[in-house]
């Protein structure tokens, strides 16, 4: 992460850009229609301050490191099958700190359950392919002992 921080000004003036999804002192996260729009200018050949002028983002507010690792990320990010999206939506792993509601609980049992039945047929034929295998190995050693 970028050591430059925002002031107050620069975080309501980034607010206020429609490719801006969320921005803080600290951090900013683009909107996944300014990561496409990214991509596609800088494989016209523009170069990523010109990028960010012409989505209406000053580069000097950014600071240099956050638009250099912007343009890494984002062009490591459009040779991905999935594309530019973000990943980490609906995944990010926190629990919730929100108690569930009785639907909301049943969907995560019945979830839950599927998983576990599809775990242990897997862990079944796992088994029996074991077996098969000791099966054929049991029968090579009984016939080359029979031919003795």
């Amino acid at each position: 992460m970028a050591e430059k921080k925002f002031t107050e000004e620069e975080v309501q003036k980034l607010k206020e850009n429609p490719y801006v999804r969320s921005v803080s002192m600290k951090a900013i996260t683009y909107s996944d229609e300014f990561k496409e729009y990214f991509v596609q200018e800088y494989e016209k050949g523009k170069t990523p301050s010109e990028i960010l002028r012409s989505a209406g983002l000053e580069p000097k507010i950014l600071g240099r490191e956050r638009v250099n690792s912007l343009s890494k990320r984002y062009r490591k990010m459009a040779s991905r099958l999935e594309g530019v999206q973000d990943l980490r939506k609906g995944r990010s792993g926190r629990p919730l700190k929100r108690e569930l509601t009785n639907e909301e609980e049943m969907q995560r049992l019945r979830h839950r359950v599927k998983y576990l039945e599809q775990e242990n047929e897997f862990l079944k034929k796992i088994v029996y392919v074991e077996r098969k295998a000791r099966q054929k190995s049991c029968r090579k050693k009984n016939t080359e002992l029979s031919k003795k």
